[in-house]
């Protein structure tokens, strides 16, 4: 099926305004680039990734999502070298590595990532998991100094508990202005108190994995299996769940063709129809990208929504790894 409408008749992208920042309500992540973990191969790296982001900025797209850890590095590099000389196009956001996230820690790796994406500021510095043992407050310890210094805009958290974006935002002493979390049609945990916070508090969830690493595209079952370990390692792309989410995978063919979409667009749509939500999901080529972003000119009904919604409460995936083989041959590949 083609994309909702053709992107040259694309209109306005539409925004999202939160913490005094206007963020792209359909974003970019960038896990994919440069990491073999997707099995994109090295030439997606090396042209189309970059070509990826020159376009998301041409539609404008605004919010870029990276990490020190993607591809140890390389992702950002990629980054920066797309946005060379369009700073004031791109909110940069990244992630520091929770490894030892003491406050002079915490400064140099946001140092690192400064040199590598090649700009002066990160618009929104996150921390990309919490640490079990160490607490919030040396970690905000370092965000604070590093507002201070003028080298990070926003601070932001990622896969945090309720509990624990709050205790980040009374040790920073500001405001943690987003939590980035699994979100989509078939993890939709965030929706029981950290989504409710960030209506109550002007602030943001930023979803990744909308797509759910691609299954709510209806393009994989058992005869087209993912390439990649993410995937393969994943247990929503078992056989079982597979099987298990074909209700859910109808539903969004038959809200889409309604709407002359695709299910990826209705699936994206159902989670920006929600306040003080963006998506950023990756994309494995500029037609991907495109057809993501028209995902925002789609205005699902309240019925769409609520046959959406009903469906994928009925979703009960079985829970645990993939098997065990499958993993094992992932990290020999690695």
């Amino acid at each position: 099926m083609a994309p909702l409408s053709p992107i040259g008749q694309h209109r306005a992208v539409r925004y999202v305004e939160v913490g005094g920042v206007r963020l792209s309500a359909v974003g970019l992540g960038t896990w994919q680039f440069g990491s073999s973990d997707w099995g994109y191969g090295d030439d997606y790296a090396r042209r189309e990734a970059g070509a990826i982001v020159e376009r998301a900025l041409d539609l404008g797209v605004n919010l870029i999502d990276t990490a020190e850890i993607y591809a140890y590095g390389r992702s950002e590099r990629i980054v920066g070298q797309a946005i060379a000389g369009r700073r004031d196009d791109v909110f940069i956001a990244t992630k520091v590595f929770p490894l030892m996230p003491l406050a002079p820690v915490v400064e140099q790796r946001a140092r690192g990532s400064l040199r590598r994406l090649g700009v002066d500021v990160i618009d929104l510095y996150q921390v990309h998991w919490p640490n079990p043992l160490v607490p919030n407050g040396p970690t905000m310890d370092g965000m604070r100094r590093l507002l201070d210094a003028g080298l990070v805009r926003h601070v932001g958290v990622s896969n945090f508990s309720l509990a624990r974006w709050k205790d980040a935002e009374q040790q920073l002493g500001r405001p943690v202005l987003a939590n980035q979390v699994q979100f989509s049609l078939t993890q939709r945990k965030p929706e029981r108190d950290l989504l409710p916070y960030a209506q109550e508090t002007d602030r943001l969830v930023i979803a990744y994995s909308p797509l759910a690493q691609g299954l709510l595209s209806g393009r994989y079952d058992g005869t087209n299996p993912p390439r990649g370990w993410v995937r393969r390692t994943n247990a929503l792309f078992l056989p079982e769940n597979l099987s298990r989410a074909s209700e859910l995978i109808e539903t969004l063919r038959v809200i889409a063709k309604a709407h002359d979409a695709t299910p990826a667009q209705v699936a994206l749509a159902w989670l920006i129809r929600k306040p003080n939500v963006v998506v950023i999901p990756g994309a494995s080529s500029v037609a991907q990208l495109e057809t993501n972003v028209s995902a925002a000119d789609l205005d699902l009904s309240d019925d769409d929504d609520a046959r959406l919604t009903e469906e994928a409460g009925r979703f009960t995936p079985r829970r645990g790894a993939a098997n065990l083989p499958d993993l094992a041959r992932a990290a020999l590949q690695r």
